[in-house]
């Protein structure tokens, strides 16, 4: 996953430089493209792929926070008849 954002922001970087360095370019169109083009989309796709691990580690958490129900609920005594 990583290697694809890396990849996508390498491009991105590219275009920016493409448009930075043209005759008729700008460094702030050049801003605007790698901004717009790369850390946007890339930071989206991440936020959205990552999801799921961070519902993992969050419920973890809790989990390890909470005690087992089973210890702290009292047994009911038996009784034999």
């Amino acid at each position: 996953m990583y290697l694809v954002a890396i990849g996508w922001l390498y491009v991105a970087l590219m275009m920016a430089l493409a448009e930075g360095l043209a005759p008729n370019g700008g460094w702030l169109g050049a801003a605007i493209t790698f901004i717009f083009y790369g850390l946007l989309p890339t930071a989206l796709l991440l936020y959205i792929l990552g999801t799921p691990g961070r519902r993992r580690l969050r419920r973890a958490r809790e989990a390890q926070e909470q005690p087992p129900a089973d210890a702290t609920a009292v047994a009911p005594p038996d009784h034999a008849v």
